[in-house]
C-alpha cells in the first residue's frame, strides 16, 4: 500500500502558476520585493483584515526579525511546547527564553502561570497559537498591558482564522505567520509580519533589507529575509484556492472526529468556541492506562505500515540537548506530560476518507476496551 506522510503541500493547476510565471518572465524581475510580491503583501493585508502586512522569505524570519524590530533586552516568557524555530528566534536575538507551562485544554500557554514569571528582566511574551488553537489573547494582553510588555504571537499555525470575528493577525504587537510548504497556505517558503504600528514596519523593512531606506541610503544594519517573485506567486495562487483547501481540511478532519471521538484514553481537541478553525493539524493524547496503548507503540505500529504521524513537539525545546543545561529548566508538567503522549495525525485536503479509516483502524486495534 501507498506510504501516507504527515502532510501534502497544495498545489495549484499548473497552468495557474504558468500564468504567474509568464509574469516574471516578462518584467525580469526575479526578487527585491517586485510586483508579484507588492501584490501578495496587499491581498494578505487584504485577506487578514489588517492595517499592515510585510512579506518575509520564510516564517522564521519573520519572528527573528519581528523580536529585532521591537529592540528588546532580558527575558521573554514563552511556551516550551512549539516547533524550535520559536524558541531559536529568541536565543538568536539575544535574550533568554522563560518556560511557561501550557494549558491541559488545548496546549497553548498558560496565562495563569505568567505572572509568576514576570521579574524586572522581563520584556515580552510570545504565545503560539498551537495546532491553530488560538491562545487567550484577552489574559495574555491584560497582563502585559498590567506590566508595560510587548506581545508578540508566533502565529504560524493559526492562518486565515479569526477569534469571535478578529483574525489571529490582531492580536498583540506582532503577529507572524508561515507559509512554508507543510503549512494549509503556503508559498512553497514564506512568512508575514503583521502589525499595527507604521514605525515597527520602518524597522522591519531596514532589518529584512540589509537597512536600506532608499535607494543608495543605509540606515540600519539588517540582513536579507525578502520573498522572491517565484513564492509571490505560489502565493498569489494558492490564496484563490484557500477556501477549496480548508473545505478538504474540514473533511479529513471530521472523518477523524467521527472515528475517534468518544474512545476511551484517547483525547481529541475541541473546536474553540467562536473560532473559524483552519484545520491545521489533528493531534491525538494517548492515555496509555485508559486506552490499553501508548503513543509510542501506536507511533511505531503506524510507521510500520508506512503511515507517517509525528510527535509534534516532541521533546519540548527547553529539554533540547543545546538549551538544557543553558537556561533555567522550570518545571513544566503540563507540557511535560503532554510532549510524551501526544501524536499529529496526516492531515491534507486531498487525503481520502479510505486512507483516514486505514490509520484510525491502526490506531483502534490497540483499544484494550474495544
Amino acid at each position: 500500500m501507498k506510504d501516507i506522510y504527515i502532510t501534502q503541500a497544495y498545489l495549484p493547476p499548473k497552468e495557474e502558476y504558468a500564468r504567474m510565471l509568464d509574469r516574471i518572465w516578462e518584467t525580469h524581475l526575479l526578487t527585491n520585493m517586485g510586483p508579484l510580491h507588492k501584490e501578495f503583501e496587499q491581498r494578505l493585508k487584504d485577506f487578514l483584515g489588517v492595517p499592515y502586512c510585510m512579506a518575509f522569505a520564510n516564517g522564521h524570519l519573520s519572528l527573528e526579525t519581528a523580536i529585532q524590530a521591537l529592540e528588546l533586552k532580558g527575558e521573554v516568557i514563552t511556551t516550551p511546547f512549539t516547533f524550535a524555530s520559536t524558541t531559536h528566534a529568541i536565543v538568536r536575538n539575544g535574550l533568554t527564553p522563560v518556560f511557561c507551562d501550557i494549558k491541559r485544554d488545548n496546549y497553548t500557554i498558560d496565562p495563569e502561570k505568567i505572572e509568576d514569571l514576570i521579574t524586572e528582566k522581563t520584556c515580552a511574551i510570545l504565545p503560539v497559537h498551537v495546532y491553530g488553537q488560538i491562545c487567550d489573547v484577552e489574559r495574555i494582553q491584560e497582563i502585559a498591558d498590567r506590566h508595560g510588555l510587548k506581545v508578540i504571537y508566533d502565529a504560524a499555525h493559526a492562518f486565515g482564522e479569526e477569534k469571535n470575528g478578529i483574525g489571529a493577525g490582531s492580536f498583540g504587537d506582532i503577529s507572524i505567520f508561515s507559509f512554508h510548504a507543510t503549512k494549509p497556505f503556503n508559498s512553497i517558503e514564506g512568512g508575514a509580519a503583521v502589525f499595527a504600528d507604521y514605525e515597527v514596519g520602518v524597522r522591519l523593512y531596514q532589518l529584512k533589507n540589509f537597512g536600506f531606506m532608499g535607494e543608495d541610503m543605509v540606515c540600519g544594519v539588517g540582513g536579507n529575509a525578502k520573498l522572491s517573485e517565484f513564492h509571490a506567486a505560489m502565493g498569489l495562487c494558492n490564496l484563490e484556492h484557500y477556501e477549496e483547501i480548508l473545505a478538504g481540511r474540514k473533511r479529513v478532519v471530521c472523518r477523524y472526529r467521527e472515528r475517534l471521538a468518544g474512545i476511551k484514553g484517547l483525547y481529541l481537541l475541541p473546536p474553540q468556541e467562536n473560532v473559524r478553525e483552519n484545520y491545521a493539524y489533528f493531534p491525538v493524547l494517548f492515555d496509555e492506562k485508559e486506552f490499553g496503548t501508548g503513543r509510542e507503540k501506536i507511533y511505531g505500529r503506524l510507521k510500520g505500515e508506512g503511515i507517517h504521524a509525528r510527535r509534534y513537539f516532541y521533546p519540548l525545546t527547553k529539554d533540547f540537548p543545546c538549551y538544557k543545561s543553558r537556561f533555567q529548566n522550570v518545571h513544566t508538567p503540563v507540557a511535560e506530560y503532554v510532549t510524551d503522549h501526544i501524536l499529529t495525525l496526516p492531515l491534507y485536503d486531498s487525503l481520502e476518507d479510505s486512507d483516514v479509516d486505514r490509520i484510525c483502524d491502526i490506531i483502534l486495534r490497540g483499544n484494550v476496551n474495544g
